[in-house]
């Protein structure tokens, strides 16, 4: 359902930026994450699977980067998630989301920009509505809207915060286009991933607090593009922690 609904987000976003600037990209983006996910499979599993979680990758990977970066960019940036995969593991679940360790990881190799136009920023403000639903229909099947909420909700309240005990022209950007599209594809359909964030409700609160949390302070500290990014792959490793912990307790 998730590839479903973005491919359907795809496709609109596709409309504001224009096809023949995106589908490159996506198919360089999708194209080599799946093969290699395909091969690697098989030699692990014995026979072929379809490389979903590939697809799912670079699907995100690539609107999450500008389409105006060279294909080559998309395509080894989608490898590196999914390379990740298998790379940084706990037992038999991987610890960093792949499509947010691989954006982090092409910002230092390429200098890559982000424009998160598969968030709809470009398309009219009804958009915004359909990024919504859809966004909430997937958390919900996953199980998790505490964590999306919980990211949205302290997301913002330092945000806010901020604007009053400071400048509020530097937080402002974050309540408009593409940055508030941006924030909600991300608690939607990132913060939700369900390997890399934990299933219970009162756990996911805590999740969703932390990838708010860092990702503030990163935004605040670096202000590089992939602040939300970065608050992820804390809140990633803080879970992987969690779990190891709680396997040792019993």
């Amino acid at each position: 359902m998730a590839l479903i609904v973005l491919a359907l987000l795809a496709i609109l976003a596709s409309t504001g930026e224009g096809w023949q600037l995106v589908t490159p990209r996506l198919l360089a983006a999708i194209g080599p994450a799946m093969l290699i996910d395909a091969v690697i499979l098989r030699g692990i599993k014995g026979k072929w699977f379809f490389p979903s979680g590939a697809l799912l990758t670079g699907l995100i990977v690539a609107m999450i980067l500008t389409p105006r970066e060279p294909w080559y960019v998309e395509a080894i940036t989608s490898v590196i998630g999914v390379l990740s995969k298998y790379a940084v593991r706990v037992r038999t679940a991987n610890v960093f989301n792949p499509a947010a360790l691989a954006l982090v990881a092409a910002f230092y190799m390429f200098h890559t920009a982000q424009s998160w136009w598969g968030a709809l920023p470009e398309i009219s403000p009804i958009a915004l509505a359909v990024l919504i639903a859809s966004g909430a229909f997937i958390a919900y099947e996953v199980n998790k809207i505490p964590a999306a909420l919980a990211f949205l909700g302290a997301y913002y309240a330092l945000a806010t915060i901020s604007a009053f005990a400071g400048d509020p022209r530097r937080v402002a950007q974050l309540y408009r286009p593409p940055d508030l599209h941006a924030a909600l594809y991300f608690a939607f359909f990132m913060v939700t991933d369900p390997p890399t964030s934990p299933p219970k409700h009162r756990d996911q609160l805590v999740f969703g607090t932390i990838v708010a949390l860092a990702s503030f302070a990163a935004f605040e500290l670096i202000g590089a593009v992939y602040f939300l990014l970065a608050g992820l792959l804390v809140a990633n490793a803080w879970e992987s922690w969690r779990r190891v912990r709680q396997r040792a307790r019993r």
